[in-house]
């Protein structure tokens, strides 16, 4: 499924402000109860700059949101974060935005003059595409269940017992840093052999150039895929490195969780066969126990629209994790 979009909302619906930020884009939207997207407003992260800066940039687009005339339907608001987050203290520190260390994104969204009253709540954005994945999109049904987003990064989130599961931090399911490889390259994060670091979008160009890959055009992932598909060895192997990589991270998730289904999106995701037919031989040869002959692996549905909407989930009700942030219209 991709990214669905009304210019006209169903009558009698209560709306969610969404916010999805990450290290190149601060994303927002209106999101109704079945997940469509009714507005939206987009900045470009300005990752290098100052915290101030960064909280502007966040308000200019929640200012655009409460621009619409369907600002006064909207009765709270979700945000995904590139992590890793803190729940209980409603702060972030995106490894990827240096200025933002222990900042306090919940309580500075909740004090914006147009968030009045609504309530605020804070996820992952791993964690929010699950929620997303969950709710409307491919682990729909399913109680216990991974979902990855493997791109620039790789990250995931857990579903166990028909609910999204957050974690003590709400960094649960943080599948990108394991290590997979004992004697590996050093990871960002202090570790070795990440599975961030060989799966990756930007592993899978790097190994590639180093098995002899010669990029057509533009060094990246797509070009690497492209490659593959017309047979090319160098980018064919890069490609079955990673989905090797991830296939051991999603089987020692399953033997430990026993998840039934496991969700891959992100730009790597889009890859399409060439990523997904050697994941799903791998994961043959991984998931070797019993109970996990049932295990598969399947395309995300939703798409870059995932962390929008799982952050819109996450702050329905029912889904809102514990604690939330209300807004300064209630203190």
């Amino acid at each position: 499924m991709s990214s669905r979009q009304s210019e006209f909302p169903l009558p009698n619906d209560g709306l969610i402000a969404a916010l999805d930020i990450g290290g190149t884009k601060i994303a927002g939207a209106l999101v109704d109860q079945d997940g469509v997207l009714i507005h939206r407003a987009r900045r470009t992260t300005p990752a290098r700059e100052s915290a101030d800066v960064l909280l502007g940039a966040v308000c200019d687009v929640l200012g655009s949101l409460a621009a619409s005339p369907l600002w006064e339907r909207v009765g709270a608001v979700g945000i995904g974060s590139a992590g890793p987050i803190d729940l209980a203290h409603g702060t972030v520190s995106p490894v990827n935005i240096p200025a933002w260390r222990n900042f306090p994104l919940a309580e500075s969204v909740a004090r914006h003059p147009d968030v009045g009253h609504r309530q605020v709540t804070l996820a992952g954005d791993a964690v929010a595409m699950t929620a997303a994945e969950h709710r409307h999109g491919a682990a729909r049904g399913h109680r216990n269940a991974l979902c990855l987003v493997v791109s620039t990064g790789v990250g995931a989130g857990l579903v166990l017992n028909g609910s999204v599961h957050h974690g003590l931090t709400g960094n649960a399911g943080h599948l990108g840093h394991i290590s997979i490889d004992f004697d590996g390259e050093a990871c960002p994060c202090g570790a070795r052999g990440c599975l961030e670091s060989i799966a990756s979008g930007t592993a899978i160009t790097r190994h590639a150039l180093t098995l002899g890959w010669q990029a057509p055009l533009t060094a990246d992932t797509a070009g690497v895929a492209a490659s593959a598909r017309a047979g090319d060895a160098a980018a064919i192997a890069a490609f079955d490195r990673a989905a090797r990589a991830v296939a051991a991270g999603i089987a020692a998730t399953a033997a430990l969780v026993e998840i039934d289904i496991a969700v891959v999106g992100g730009g790597v995701a889009q890859s399409g066969e060439v990523f997904f037919e050697p994941l799903a031989r791998h994961l043959r040869r991984y998931a070797a126990m019993p109970f996990l002959k049932e295990l598969r692996v399947v395309p995300a549905e939703l798409g870059p629209d995932a962390g929008l909407v799982g952050a819109a989930v996450l702050a329905s009700a029912e889904e809102s994790p514990v604690p939330v942030v209300l807004g300064h219209g209630s203190r």
